[in-house]
């Protein structure tokens, strides 16, 4: 699958994928979408790639060991903002009853916790994704 052609067009395309990604995890408490939709939007411009380019290629660009620590940061993140709300003395994920500042309608800042839970799940989900995805071609790569 070394086609000039889709070499050429997902050059061209996966740019404006990952920012559409970003959007759709930056906005996602603000409109449809969110930190896995996102997240799955991101991790298919890594894929693309992937196939345009091959494997090899992909883990010179974004080594296995950088997608397990944003994977990790991700699920450790969303933890962490959890937590903050029991340290502040309400529960797990407490957010304005937490006194967390909700900001004004329509901004992004305002959904206290929640924009910074979106981000950790996308960050979790696009690296996942790409996990999964680079060992499903190099499982299939060593069968064949």
């Amino acid at each position: 699958m070394r086609d000039l052609i889709i070499r050429v067009i997902s050059r061209f395309m996966i740019p404006f994928i990952q920012v559409y990604g970003a959007y759709i995890v930056l906005y996602g408490h603000l409109s449809p979408g969110g930190g896995f939709a996102g997240g799955t939007v991101i991790a298919s411009s890594i894929i693309l790639y992937i196939l345009a380019y091959g494997l090899l290629s992909e883990e010179k660009r974004i080594p296995e060991h950088f997608t397990r620590v944003v994977e990790s940061a991700g699920a450790l993140f969303y933890v962490f903002v959890g937590l903050l709300g029991v340290l502040l003395g309400t529960r797990f994920l407490g957010n304005s009853v937490a006194g967390f500042p909700l900001g004004i309608p329509g901004r992004l800042s305002s959904g206290g916790t929640i924009f910074l839970l979106t981000f950790a799940i996308g960050m979790k989900v696009a690296s996942t994704m790409i996990t999964l995805f680079s060992h499903l071609i190099d499982e299939e790569r060593e069968e064949g």
